[in-house]
């Protein structure tokens, strides 16, 4: 089977591979010596929100909250209108009332609402979290098992974890904030990486069925040709999505920042591993494949 000069994808995967790899190690080595930087959300403490009508430093909030005796639990985060003040421990009513009162010296038009998540409550989210990214990966499993042949499951599956992987490792090596937006975040990556990587597949199948593959070297360049026609249609429908996430992480509120910004990263993984990780998967898994020789009978003359 011969087709015209395109890109070899299969080449080029050594070196997505190697890459992949190195970021991977560089993740499991900051998730074992930092973890991860939890939010408020997975992690019992209190979450202070306050929207001012002038704007205030860290220098102004910070000897208010050593008055009150909570500033070593503090993290201020300022802003021109807001600013946000996190607490690794959970706020008594008391200290509630202390702390709007001294704001409100500071700034009289000023307003606070405080979020609290218990211990119990933080451990529940995060095993949540946990169960709906297994579950959604058995369910892909499940589909693309009965759709196509494992073979592309698992490829497909490995892919998917990569790009979660990925998204995690990025945020522990920078430190960027975990909170359920974040979990949202990288369902919803899943979700357009299993689109984008079915895509491929479901146009690999199809050159399959009308092509003849007899050697490894015919099953390189059906991949290579497979991608290459799905090429344009994958870029072109992440870099839509990525455009709007991008522009959401840049003028979006502080709510949805960190939803936004392991969206852009993972839309970047997504149709990079549908291209570069899972299809040459597929292609190795195949390889290993035992030929089904079929008895040739004789024929009469």
């Amino acid at each position: 089977m011969h087709f015209k000069k395109e890109f070899d994808f299969v080449k080029l995967s050594k070196y997505a591979y190697i890459f992949s790899i190195a970021l991977t190690i560089a993740g499991i080595i900051a998730l074992a010596a930092f973890g991860l930087n939890y939010g408020v959300d997975f992690q019992a403490g209190s979450n202070v929100d306050v929207k001012l009508s002038k704007t205030l430093t860290k220098a102004d909030i910070e000897p208010v909250l050593d008055k009150i005796g909570i500033a070593k639990d503090a993290t201020i985060s300022p802003g021109e209108s807001r600013m946000g003040i996190r607490f690794t421990k959970v706020l008594t009513e008391d200290q509630d009332e202390q702390l709007k009162a001294a704001l409100l010296k500071l700034d009289g038009k000023s307003s606070m609402e405080v979020n609290t998540v218990d211990p119990e409550m933080a451990k529940e989210l995060g095993r949540n979290a946990i169960y709906s990214v297994l579950i959604s990966c058995i369910g892909i499993i499940i589909y693309v098992s009965i759709r196509f042949e494992w073979r592309f499951a698992v490829a497909a599956i490995i892919a998917l974890l990569h790009d979660a992987f990925m998204v995690v490792a990025v945020f522990s090596i920078f430190r960027l904030e975990v909170s359920l937006t974040f979990i949202v975040a990288v369902l919803t990556i899943i979700g357009y990486s299993i689109n984008d990587t079915i895509v491929i597949f479901d146009r690999i199948r199809e050159n399959l069925r009308f092509g003849k593959q007899k050697t490894r070297e015919d099953l390189t360049n059906l991949l290579n040709h497979s991608v290459n026609q799905m090429l344009m249609r994958s870029l072109y429908t992440a870099f839509t999505v990525f455009i709007a996430a991008f522009f959401l992480f840049l003028f979006g509120g502080e709510s949805i920042k960190m939803f936004s910004l392991a969206m852009v990263i993972g839309l970047i993984f997504g149709a990079y591993s549908s291209i570069f990780i899972a299809s040459p998967l597929w292609l190795f898994f195949k390889h290993k494949q035992k030929p089904n020789r079929k008895a040739v009978k004789p024929s009469k003359a």
